[in-house]
């Protein structure tokens, strides 16, 4: 018999774990403080790592038909657009690590796992309800919300993001400090770029303090652009912020025409940027009955694109760790003990990605990729953790 188990947050991360969770036989109610179910910001890029969850799940098919398996990762120099360094994604990455990389729209993935929530359990999802704390006894929790509801269950999992209630109330604030770094947000329809401006890879552009991502979305037909700045100009920490195109222009003077055209065809008024926190290691995930999971446990810098990956792995760790132990108390350390020291580790080197992407001039990039291959590293240990298979110690 399952565990009743209660959710804060319907981000990707809560939805993965329930629909995990519910296919293992768990009774599991997501509360989610939006008046409506959705997802806003662009692309998200899903390795092989969280793939093999989705896949799992049933949802291959359904992402694969509405994302991108981009060829490759492709780094180049801001000025002369020169390739400096490229790994094989695609089928290399597919046949190395047994699942495929995919490039998707957040919308389409949160409603892909959405669907599959609700085709589990039909009232999983119950919006307009913010969590305010939670009451833990030996009987188990109770969730508060500030509609004066609550809700009771064996265990309580929070995936409620950055600014997480359940994780304040089990270890204290986290504060956040800014990086110095804010990140532009386009999405742009192909109709509006020239024929063939860029072969289907991830191509990641460096210069001197700042560095733009770009790659494909729906089957190609968006282009997704992120450009990263360092900036005092510190302002809120949301993906909704709109900010003027003309800085944006004047934040990439001098750079790629690469970079130059996809600018030039931004819609004016829809150019978002948002300032980016970082937060210290949380020692604490848990107690007897609470865990967390996602941003709410590891928050990370979006230089290594594994936010949501993560977050889809600790789902599927959890899960595991809920079959393999009699008790929740038990289940809950074995999850956390086998998720807090691979967490850091991404946490770390996306952080120290900055500092790679920013270097200041183009001998330092000829130097500092000449020493490093980046394949080779992510694919030895990042893509290659299969959290349905890894060992549980």
């Amino acid at each position: 018999m399952g565990n009743r188990i209660i959710m804060a947050g319907a981000g990707l991360g809560g939805l993965a774990a329930a629909a995990n969770l519910l296919e293992a036989g768990h009774d599991v109610t997501i509360y989610e403080q939006a008046p409506q179910l959705g997802e806003v910001g662009a692309g998200i890029q899903m390795s092989a790592n969280a793939m093999h969850v989705l896949k799992k799940l049933g949802l291959g098919p359904a992402i694969e038909s509405v994302g991108v398996k981009p060829g490759a990762y492709v780094f180049r120099l801001y000025n002369s657009g020169e390739e400096i360094q490229r790994f094989a994604l695609a089928e290399e990455h597919e046949k190395m690590h047994g699942a495929p990389y995919v490039q998707i729209h957040r919308a389409d993935l949160h409603e892909i796992l959405a669907n599959k929530v609700l085709s589990l359990k039909s009232d999983a999802i119950k919006l307009n309800h913010r969590a305010t704390h939670f009451v833990e006894t030996d009987k188990g929790v109770t969730l508060h919300f500030d509609n004066g509801a609550s809700a009771s269950g064996d265990m309580l999992v929070g995936a409620d993001g950055l600014k997480s209630v359940v994780r304040h109330q089990i270890g204290g604030a986290v504060p956040a400090t800014y990086t110095g770094d804010a990140a532009w947000r386009l999405t742009i329809p192909i109709e509006k770029l020239p024929k063939n401006f860029m072969e289907p890879v991830m191509s990641v552009i460096m210069g001197p303090g700042k560095h733009v991502v770009m790659y494909y979305l729906r089957a190609g037909k968006l282009l997704n652009f992120v450009g990263l700045v360092e900036t005092k100009d510190v302002q809120e920490e949301s993906w909704t912020a709109k900010f003027p195109w003309e800085t944006l222009k004047a934040d990439f003077v001098g750079w790629h025409e690469m970079v130059q055209t996809v600018i030039d065809a931004a819609d004016r008024d829809a150019c978002y940027r948002w300032s980016l926190h970082g937060r210290p290691h949380i020692p604490k995930w848990s107690t007897q009955s609470v865990t967390i999971l996602g941003d709410s446990a590891h928050p990370t810098l979006p230089y290594l694109a594994q936010g949501a990956v993560m977050a889809i792995e600790d789902g599927a760790v959890l899960t595991r760790a809920l079959a393999m132990r009699a008790n929740i108390p038990e289940a809950i350390a074995l999850y956390e003990r086998n998720r807090m020291g691979r967490t850091q580790k991404i946490v770390e080197q996306s952080a120290g990605n900055r500092t790679l992407f920013h270097l200041h001039t183009v001998e330092e990039f000829r130097a500092a990729f000449a020493k490093r291959d980046e394949g080779a590293d992510r694919n030895k240990w990042l893509y290659s953790y299969n959290p349905l298979k890894v060992e549980l110690t």
